[in-house]
């Protein structure tokens, strides 16, 4: 038996501009050279070493959200050069990201390293919620997991990343409830009007 054929990475939408504006032999050689349907050895050292990540999500009609997340060194885990995991810990209790999830179980993460190697490192796949464990719950702040199948890996360029320096960041209050810690009222929303709430 044959086979299936390989198709190459990216959209639909992406390949018809790339002949549109005659990119296409620059987007080729970029599948051809830097995207991965996996993890390499370089890439899990890298994101070993990661603690912020950006993660984007859409609903079941395309409405995006783009959430960003942060922990220890480490705090994205790699299972196997397939799959990963990153971390839900208490938040506003929206679950802005994980209800896109539900909806809509593809995600793209960006880890960004802006301070020793000025590089970063794209992600996309297929994501699932796994609650924690008894072994989790132990462990401070994380509520659950999202797994995900990586689908694509690769490179994004230095060419615009700023280089900044790093401060100390002890102190900081993962999953806290204070609000003064969490950052309080800081764009001055609460008293703004809003469609969904109804007039006093």
């Amino acid at each position: 038996m044959d086979a299936a054929p390989l198709t190459r990475p990216g959209s639909e939408g992406e390949h018809e501009l790339q002949l549109r504006y005659r990119t296409q032999d620059r987007a080729g050689r970029f599948y051809r050279d830097q995207v991965l349907d996996r993890l390499n050895d370089r890439m899990i050292q890298f994101i070993g070493r990661q603690e912020m990540v950006w993660i984007a999500t859409a609903d079941g009609h395309g409405e995006c959200d783009c959430s960003f997340r942060a922990g220890p060194p480490g705090f994205v885990q790699v299972l196997d050069a397939g799959t990963l995991r990153y971390p839900e810990y208490r938040g506003n209790g929206v679950m802005a990201s994980l209800g896109n999830i539900a909806e809509n179980p593809h995600v793209g993460m960006v880890f960004l390293d802006f301070d020793q190697e000025r590089i970063g490192l794209h992600v996309n796949g297929g994501a699932r919620i796994v609650e924690a464990d008894g072994h989790d719950l132990a462990r401070p702040r994380v509520e659950r997991w999202v797994e995900v199948d990586v689908e694509e890996a690769y490179i994004h360029c230095r060419k615009h990343l700023p280089h900044l320096v790093r401060v100390n960041g002890e102190g900081r209050a993962w999953g806290t409830d204070d609000a003064r810690a969490k950052g309080g009222d800081y764009f001055g929303a609460a008293c703004e009007p809003r469609p969904w709430v109804a007039d006093a």
